[in-house]
């Protein structure tokens, strides 16, 4: 009888949401238990980071790993899971773009810790202590990892073989990978393993999306009441649409909020935001400065808005004065 084949899932810089979509599998989640023998799942199960070091190496199939490498732990169990796996998959944003956390790659890692530790208005911290990397207690020595001066993407820090997109994934596109890596079915490569088509393409709205736009203003969509069927775009709201991938079945528009970007770029776009950004921005109507900055004005946030899930891998990917060793 031959064995299962092995399975991981790793969590690093991310919410949880992408354990979240493992588990939303429902019952479908009892067939791959069924199929397979999970080797390591820290969420769900307890292991040990030794039992994974004592496997041969390339003795897991695959590992589904989600999360920024931010801390050196992460990248750490990047490394040992790269090097025990036969295929490792970057499994939703961001592992695959960076995410949301790559966000503070706008910030050193001074100004961070000084206003989590420090400055926040919910801390109450005189001595402004802060956690120590190392600590002796009890003639024990303790260990905390160290945050890195930037954010990365896993295929930053590794070689990946795949890329699930998604904040979080589709438990749809879940099910289909994990068919595909048990089947031997695997498309080449690099491969995103999601529709390569933009979001439109899947929205429910794309028949009322005009050709030409002309843009006076933008509109935050919780300070206003939108048409329900009618295109963000021609109701003057920022959506991602058009240079997101689709695969996410389009959950967002149909609920009532335009596209954030969680499925990252289709194969014909380098660099998702500056693709959204210059889009809209060749349709405003202005043509004066004043006027434009008065439009331009309803996207307090540009970074949050078109980096939203991918800074860490666009071409802007951190702040040019941030450190580069030791990243």
């Amino acid at each position: 009888m031959n064995p299962k084949p092995k399975i991981a899932f790793y969590w690093c810089a991310s919410c949880g949401g992408c354990e979240e979509a493992v588990v939303d599998l429902a019952e479908d989640i009892l067939g791959v238990v069924e199929a397979v023998d999970i080797v390591l799942w820290p969420c769900a199960m307890d292991f040990k980071r030794a039992d994974v070091e004592a496997m041969p190496d390339k003795s897991i199939v695959a590992t589904l790993l989600n999360g920024a490498i931010r801390s050196s732990e992460q990248e750490e169990m990047a490394h040992l899971l790269r090097r025990k796996s036969q295929y490792l998959i970057a499994y939703g944003a961001c592992a695959q773009l960076g995410g949301i956390p790559g966000l503070a790659n706008q910030f050193s890692r001074e100004q961070l810790l000084r206003y989590v530790y420090e400055e926040a208005p919910t801390m109450v911290n005189p001595e402004k202590a802060r956690p120590r990397l190392q600590f002796q207690n009890n003639g024990h020595a303790l260990t905390l990892p160290e945050l890195r001066n930037v954010v990365r993407s896993l295929d930053q820090v590794v070689e990946v073989d795949y890329y699930i997109p998604g904040c979080p994934p589709t438990p749809k596109l879940t099910k289909a990978a994990l068919g595909a890596l048990l089947e031997g079915k695997l498309p080449p490569k690099g491969t995103v393993l999601a529709p390569d088509i933009a979001l439109c393409d899947q929205c429910s709205r794309k028949s009322t999306k005009p050709a030409d736009l002309s843009f006076t203003q933008f509109k935050r969509p919780h300070l206003t009441k939108l048409d329900p069927e009618k295109c963000f775009l021609a109701q003057g709201v920022v959506c991602m649409g058009p240079a997101t991938r689709g695969g996410c079945e389009a959950v967002c528009t149909s609920g009532g909020m335009p596209c954030s970007g969680c499925f990252g770029p289709t194969s014909r776009v380098r660099d998702q935001g500056a693709k959204a950004l210059s889009s809209l921005c060749a349709n405003i109507a202005a043509k004066e400065e004043k006027e434009i900055a008065q439009t331009l004005a309803g996207i307090p946030d540009p970074v949050g808005t078109f980096y939203r899930y991918g800074l860490a891998k666009s071409l802007l990917r951190r702040r040019v004065d941030l450190p580069t060793a030791r990243e």
